[in-house]
This record gives structure tokens, C-alpha cells and sequence, in this order.
């Protein structure tokens, strides 16, 4: 068992950055794979970002391809995603989740645990 809480979120200028970090507790991280999830008013969830447990392997979604930046610092149990150049469409609540296999990462009910959610808004 993981719980999950996420932080740095907020309102930011577009072409701003943030740094989201997602904090871990229970179970060691590390033994999970981990990805970030963003999901807009009236929309589904959408595959943002993931990493593997070992930080070898990341995956990440067209839209913030080359603009987000996924990594993970096992010893301090903690997720991070860095966003830059952000633009309106990236306003939502960015969610931080864990899962035990390196499959079907882009996919939101294949993890297992997920954190509350913390709002990152895009003005312009």
C-alpha cells in the first residue's frame, strides 16, 4: 500500500513554469512504476507522463512531449514533474499515480494507487 500526495500546483503565466512533486508514503516507491494524469472540467483523465521504477524509462504524452520533463528521486520517495512553456491546455488537476507493471502505462485504471490532485490554471 502507497498513499500519495501531491503538491505544487498553481497559477501560472503562459509560457511559465512548474515544478509538480508528488510524495510518497507507506510502501518505498521505488517498487512502483509511477506516472502523472491531468484531467480538465468535463473531460476524461489523460496520460500525462510515466516513469519506470528505476527512472530508466519514461514515456510521456504528445501534447507536453519536449515541454514536461518526468523524473523520480526513490531515496526521498518523491515524483516530480517539471513543466515548461506551459499554454492554456494545460490547465487541470494533475493527479500522481502507481503501478506495479511496466504495461499499458498510458492507460489511467491499470494503476493502482492515486493521490488527491493538485491544480495547476494557465492564465494567459
Amino acid at each position: 500500500q502507497v498513499q500519495l500526495v501531491e503538491s505544487g500546483g498553481g497559477l501560472v503565466q503562459a509560457g511559465g513554469s512548474l515544478r509538480l512533486s508528488c510524495a510518497a508514503s507507506g510502501r518505498t516507491v521505488g517498487y512502483y512504476h509511477m506516472g502523472w494524469f491531468r484531467q480538465a472540467p468535463g473531460t476524461e483523465r489523460e496520460f500525462v507522463a510515466a516513469i519506470s521504477y528505476s527512472g530508466v524509462n519514461t514515456d510521456y504524452a504528445d501534447s507536453v512531449k519536449g515541454r514536461f520533463t518526468i523524473s523520480r528521486d526513490n531515496a526521498k520517495n518523491t515524483l516530480y514533474l517539471r513543466m515548461n512553456s506551459l499554454v492554456l491546455e494545460d490547465t487541470a488537476v494533475y493527479y500522481c499515480a502507481a503501478k506495479n507493471r511496466w504495461t499499458q502505462v498510458t492507460t489511467a485504471f491499470r494503476y493502482n494507487y492515486w493521490g488527491q490532485g493538485t491544480q495547476v490554471t494557465v492564465s494567459s
